[in-house]
């Protein structure tokens, strides 16, 4: 380490003393750039459906998700994320609606890529908006496995998934559902398929997180879900050296960049992400996040800008490259004024 002038040839307050010198030795610092935004789409027109547990989230048709479209772009947002609200009725036990080309995803894609080409266009790779159930994967018929997830029956249908949404014109697929070996039979379908060029920003490190309660109340899949977990395929909160194996893995088997999920309560992972491997790190500032600076700003116990901007300096100092936040129109807003 750098030996330090001692107290008082050096003063660290010099570097704090006004504006000017905090803007030159700044560290780190949000951008429009860094954002993702996600967003929850439902079939129909003039749809707009407020989601309670997240103040200021709705869930659009594509006539009105538009205009929010148009408005990243503005903003210099560079990508947003789709979530989609399926009907009752599509779901089924094996989430077939997810591989149906055409189905909510892939409309809402192939409209997005026609009105705003240089908007990038995320698609997230899970069964759990589609399944009867709630899970992300299917479940093995067996009474004797109490409802255990089969993993590579679930990775046959992700990768349909992923193939549909690329057909769609997706740019970034995005698999968040931790099945074991998943990453690597997307990658080879996608480049037998030729789609050469389609990014996967693989869901590498996400936690069997209790943070995730607003975000199923959003998609419609918490009341399916009932009181099933998912701790047979998402990681426990405990484990750190889980989450670099995880990671490699991903990498090892064709991921463009990597994410760790959630965010702030996991941002020692996200460091040691980025210290092993130094490839593009990505963090979810989820929905249970959300909520919580959302509620605290509405009640008058925090102030919203500032908590919400300094949430987002957290994940940039932390190693992320770049952060999934419901934030990120007002981020930019205020990075532009």
């Amino acid at each position: 380490m750098t030996p330090y002038a001692p107290y008082p040839l050096g003063r660290p307050r010099r570097l704090r003393r006004d504006s000017f010198t905090r803007n030159l030795v700044r560290e780190n610092l949000v951008t429009a750039s860094d954002l993702i935004y996600p967003v929850f789409v439902v079939d129909g027109q003039q749809q707009r459906q407020p989601v309670l547990s997240m103040p200021g989230v709705e869930r659009l048709s594509l006539d009105l998700l538009l205009p929010v479209a148009e408005d990243c772009v503005k903003l210099g947002i560079p990508v947003m994320a789709l979530f989609p609200v399926i009907e009752q009725s599509l779901k089924t036990p094996d989430g077939r609606e997810a591989m149906n080309p055409e189905g909510l995803v892939p409309r809402v894609v192939q409209a997005l890529k026609k009105e705003f080409p240089e908007l990038g266009i995320m698609c997230d790779v899970a069964l759990d908006p589609f399944t009867s159930h709630g899970q992300d994967g299917l479940i093995d018929p067996d009474p004797a496995e109490d409802g255990y997830i089969m993993n590579d029956a679930t990775v046959e249908i992700l990768v349909k998934q992923a193939l549909t949404q690329a057909g769609a014109g997706a740019d970034i697929v995005a698999p968040s559902d931790m099945m074991d070996g998943r990453i690597g039979a997307i990658r080879q379908a996608l480049e037998a398929n030729h789609f050469i060029h389609t990014r996967i920003m693989a869901y590498s490190a996400k936690y069997a997180s209790a943070f995730y309660g607003p975000f199923r109340d959003a998609v419609g899949s918490s009341g399916n879900l009932g009181k099933s977990n998912k701790k047979v395929y998402q990681m426990d909160p405990g484990n750190s050296n889980e989450a670099l194996r995880e990671v490699a893995l991903d990498i090892a088997e064709g991921a463009d960049m990597v994410m760790v999920k959630p965010g702030m309560p996991y941002l020692d992972i996200v460091r040691r992400v980025k210290d092993e491997f130094r490839v593009p790190t990505f963090a979810y500032q989820v929905s249970g996040e959300y909520a919580m600076l959302k509620a605290a700003a509405q009640n008058g116990w925090l102030d919203h800008d500032a908590v919400m901007m300094e949430s987002l300096l957290a994940f940039k100092r932390a190693g992320a490259d770049g952060v999934l936040t419901y934030f990120a129109r007002d981020a930019a807003r205020l990075i532009q004024s």
